[in-house]
């Protein structure tokens, strides 16, 4: 009979398949696919492509969990790798940029009226056109704080800049947002 064991945290998954139990890396892919999908349709429209690079990013995790250090968050260490591959799939191709707009206005789209979704797809165009005209250094910590909520210190590790480093770039990030709204023509 085989025992089940039930494991809370990904730190200690990723301690047991580094010790050989390589059946439970499907355990950390089924808590973070969506997550990584998530992640990767901020920085590309086509599905295929999404489907490439996170296939791509969960085969790197799986080839480079032995260098895992189970001390430090795993999560940070997979966006790490998510990072690199999105950046690298970049270079290849010109992104679109896709936001769920429930995650930028979750209170103020409840309503389904047709008037209400021509104002979301309005609202979403705007914002994927402000933030293309951002550099991705901005770009970034911007949808890994606030549509990824990940934390200053998990930006900090998977961008590998200093924590500091996110504060100022998410503050400037939002300022270079405000100034390219009021440069277009939008309004709300």
């Amino acid at each position: 009979m085989r025992q089940i064991v039930f494991i809370q945290k990904d730190e200690e998954i990723a301690k047991l398949i580094q010790s050989g139990k390589i059946e439970l890396f499907g355990i950390l892919i089924e808590r973070y696919e969506e997550k990584i999908k998530r992640y990767s349709r901020k920085f590309l429209s086509d599905q295929e492509d999404i489907n490439d690079v996170v296939q791509n990013i969960f085969i790197k995790t799986y080839v480079n969990i032995q260098s895992f250090d189970s001390k430090r968050k795993f999560s940070s260490w997979l966006y790490r790798i998510a990072h690199n591959e999105l950046i690298n799939a970049l270079k290849k191709k010109k992104p679109l940029f896709l936001f769920g707009l429930d995650a930028l206005f979750p209170h103020s789209f409840s309503d389904n009226t047709l008037k209400e979704e021509i104002d979301k797809k309005d609202i979403k165009t705007m914002i994927e056109a402000c933030l293309n005209k951002l550099d991705l250094k901005y770009k970034e910590p911007l949808i890994l704080f606030y549509l990824e909520e990940l934390s200053y210190e998990e930006i900090a590790d998977i961008m590998q800049i200093p924590v500091s480093t996110v504060g100022i770039r998410l503050k400037r990030g939002k300022k270079l947002m405000a100034e390219v709204f009021k440069k277009s023509n939008y309004s709300l």
